[in-house]
């Protein structure tokens, strides 16, 4: 049963079973961004397993946390260029694992809520699909509509400003980690979705090889901005208790997994984090970082595809419909 308001959490229960107790792990900082100094405690719920930094960072701060280009955003130079052809051909397993959803939902349009500058609606565009974005960000919807075309809203989980019933598919890739109550969330999805619809969701994997083996050096954690790190049982049971039911999940994402994996073990090579920190560099020296940060992406692959065929992989990716529903 569902009611149209969203459950809301207190702010340091566990978001799985609402349990206050916790081991602490260890303590991660901001190695991507430096948006901060600080450091904050990744804690493992003492009840039931699930990983997250304890005490959450309130709204007001948790902005702060986040550089006003934090999404990928092609720039006109001759790097840029190759660098949005590259995300482009990632990004095509993405499209893939939506499209095959698409084919079982109904003819409605295409929701991505955490759309950043909306090269995924673009990709998933040109295979025929009507798509909308939706953003936390306003520079970021703002960008999605003037440079690509595509509608979309400035918007935050669990209110957001659209009709029930008006999507055949929603997706959130990479959304659930930064919200202090998921189930808030996926609650108010539930309600977006036509007969028929389906969710597509990917989170990191706290059950990965690489959080084994680097701690708090893997990207994945991505502290303090992932407030939340899921294995694939919190995530399934998360969906299940919002009147979800799974259908198929995927461990490996071309776009997510050969790059966590370079970022974690070099994290100042990183393209888009160079570019929001402003680091000087020339263009022969921002060209030697690119190349050297996709020899290590290269790399990585088969280490990743491994640990993926061992359902390890750095990322899950779930399609999701509601229960009861053919």
């Amino acid at each position: 049963m569902h009611s149209s308001t969203p459950n809301v959490a207190a702010a340091n229960d566990c978001p799985r079973c609402r349990t206050e107790s916790y081991l602490t792990l260890f303590q991660g900082s901001d190695r991507l961004y430096r948006t901060t100094e600080r450091k904050f405690n990744v804690v493992e719920c003492s009840r039931c397993g699930m990983i997250r930094i304890d005490p959450m960072p309130p709204p007001e701060e948790l902005t702060a946390f986040y550089p006003q280009s934090y999404w990928w955003e092609t720039d006109k130079s001759a790097t840029g260029r190759l660098a949005d052809l590259y995300r482009q051909f990632v990004i095509s397993d993405h499209v893939r694992f939506v499209v095959k959803a698409l084919h079982e939902a109904g003819p409605e349009p295409v929701l991505d809520l955490g759309c950043g500058g909306g090269s995924f609606l673009q990709a998933l565009r040109k295979r025929g699909a009507a798509v909308v974005g939706a953003d936390f960000s306003q520079r970021a919807a703002e960008i999605c509509w003037s440079r690509l075309g595509i509608p979309a809203a400035c918007a935050t989980l669990p209110f957001p400003p659209f009709r029930d019933g008006s999507f055949s598919v929603v997706t959130l890739f990479h959304v659930l980690e930064h919200l202090p109550d998921p189930m808030a969330a996926l609650e108010s999805v539930w309600y977006l979705l036509a007969p028929g619809g389906r969710l597509v969701v990917q989170v990191p994997n706290a059950a990965c090889w690489q959080l084994l083996i680097l701690g708090e050096r893997w990207s994945g954690l991505d502290v303090p901005r992932h407030l939340i790190n899921f294995r694939v049982e919190d995530i399934e049971e998360l969906l299940e208790s919002c009147g979800f039911e799974v259908l198929r999940r995927k461990f490996f994402s071309l776009r997510d997994n050969p790059a966590g994996l370079a970022t974690s073990l070099c994290p100042g090579l990183e393209p888009v984090s160079r570019k929001v920190r402003g680091v000087k560099e020339s263009s022969a020296g921002a060209l030697l970082k690119n190349l050297l940060y996709l020899g290590l992406t290269t790399a990585a692959v088969p280490l990743t595809l491994l640990e993926a065929a061992g359902s390890a992989g750095s990322t899950i990716m779930i399609e999701a419909r509601r229960r009861g529903e053919a």
